[in-house]
Order: C-alpha cells, then sequence, then structure tokens
C-alpha cells in the first residue's frame, strides 16, 4: 500500500489541492448552489405543485427534484474544473505541473478530481435536504449511482478541455451560460417531454442533457421518458468522448506546453 503512494504521490497532492480550493471557499463552492437549487425546489415544486399536481403519476415537487440535483451537479463539475484548469494555464502554474514527475493522466486526473469533490458535495447535500422535504424517494440507488459516475466523467472531462481552451474567463462561463445552462432548462427538468407537441418532442431527444437527467429521474424515481440503459448510454458516450478529447489534449501538450 505504501509503495502504491509513493508511485502516486503526484497525483495525490495534486488532488489534495483541487479538493482543498473546492473546501476552503465552501460557502462559494457548496453552499451557494445548494441554495439556488432549493429555492428552486420550493418557488416550482411547492408553489405550482399546489396547481400542477402530478407528473405521469409522480408529484410535482418530487418529479424536479432529480433534474435540479443533476443540474446543479452538471454545472459545478464543469465550473469548477474550468475555472481551475484556466487559472492554472493563466498563472502558469500549469508549467510546474507538467514538468513534475508525473503521468499526463495522473496530471488530467488530479484536476478532473476536485470537480468530482464539488459535484458529489452539492448533489448528497441537496439529496439530504430535498428527500425530507418533498419525500422523493431513491427506487433505484444503484441506477443512480451510474448515472451520477457518468455525469461526473461527462462533465469533469468538459471543464477540463474547455479551461485549456478559454482564453479568458468570460470564455468558460460562456459555455455554461450559453450552451449548458440552457440545455439543462430544456432537458425536461421542470417537465416531462413527452407533454410537448410534435416537432418539440423529437427536438428535445436531440439535447444530450435530456438523457442525463432521465438517467437521474430513473434512478430516483423508477420511471423516465426514455429507456435508462439509453439514457446511461448517450450520457456514457458523450463522458467517453469528453474524456478521450482531455487525454488527447495532456498526450500531446496541445495549448498546454509553450
Amino acid at each position: 500500500m505504501s509503495e502504491l503512494v509513493a508511485r502516486h504521490r503526484g497525483l495525490l497532492a495534486l488532488t489534495a489541492r483541487e479538493t482543498h480550493r473546492v473546501l476552503k471557499l465552501w460557502t462559494q463552492t457548496i453552499l451557494a448552489p445548494v441554495i439556488s437549487s432549493l429555492l428552486f425546489i420550493v418557488v416550482f415544486g411547492l408553489s405550482l405543485g399546489g396547481r400542477i399536481k402530478q407528473i405521469e403519476g409522480v408529484p410535482y415537487d418530487q418529479f424536479i427534484v432529480p433534474g435540479l440535483i443533476a443540474m446543479a451537479m452538471a454545472q459545478a463539475a464543469y465550473s469548477n474544473n474550468a475555472s481551475s484548469t484556466f487559472q492554472a494555464r493563466f498563472d502558469r502554474y500549469i508549467h510546474d505541473v507538467l514538468s513534475a514527475p508525473m503521468r499526463t493522466w495522473e496530471i488530467n486526473l488530479g484536476l478532473s478530481l476536485g470537480g468530482a469533490v464539488r459535484a458529489l458535495a452539492i448533489g448528497l447535500a441537496l439529496g439530504a435536504v430535498a428527500v425530507p422535504i418533498t419525500g422523493v424517494p431513491v427506487r433505484e440507488p444503484l441506477a443512480l449511482a451510474a448515472a451520477v459516475l457518468a455525469l461526473l466523467l461527462a462533465f469533469c472531462a468538459l471543464g477540463v478541455v474547455v479551461g485549456i481552451y478559454a482564453e479568458s474567463f468570460d470564455h468558460h462561463m460562456a459555455v455554461n451560460n450559453v450552451a449548458i445552462l440552457p440545455l439543462a432548462f430544456l432537458g425536461g427538468v421542470f417537465y416531462s417531454v413527452d407533454l410537448l407537441p410534435s416537432p418539440w418532442q423529437e427536438i428535445s431527444h436531440l439535447n444530450p442533457i435530456f438523457y442525463l437527467v432521465q438517467a437521474v429521474r430513473y434512478g430516483f424515481l423508477g420511471t423516465a421518458d426514455v429507456s435508462y440503459w439509453l439514457a446511461l448510454g448517450v450520457t456514457l458516450a458523450c463522458g467517453a468522448a469528453c474524456a478521450a478529447w482531455s487525454a488527447w489534449l495532456f498526450a500531446t501538450g496541445k495549448r498546454l506546453k509553450p
């Protein structure tokens, strides 16, 4: 065990640094997203729940919880890794890491794990509060765990990729504000896409975040707008593509090495 730790000392140190960065600013990195999502639950779930009783047999306040947790975790994983990677490039700290006796996959993984810790902390905190408030069940815990892992793979890797390409903080914020957030809202967080008329229902199926929301929703409620395996497969495929892109950038040193 000690030999394994010594062999990956650089990875452990980089992971500890990224995790410390998240925990040191926990009021911004964890508490603020949790409060924002809880406000969505209160405003949309408890308020509109009096008017929208159920969607497909599920109470509305329970229906929106899985999507809100998925959206909060995805944004956290992406934003954390994009800002951390960009800051490392901007401060030229990344050059010290690249020159360390570490494999490229260790550097890539170390930079990614900070976002995973932040996203998991937000997801657990939201679940701990939302479950007793709304009574939302967790009917398929193993399916939920697989969906969360696929979520982390996709958005942690995407954050690192965008952080490498970004030329300013505005660039990685634009990806979140222009792409991730709108696609999340249009991915069935607050409604079932089966209720949409054509062609909007078909267009919704082109949204990759739709499948992420459905995979997480199935883990909680045991039901979704599409097959769980299709939703998980699409999410894993997107995650694998982002991870491969990130691995290629570190292997070639593109936009990382002077």
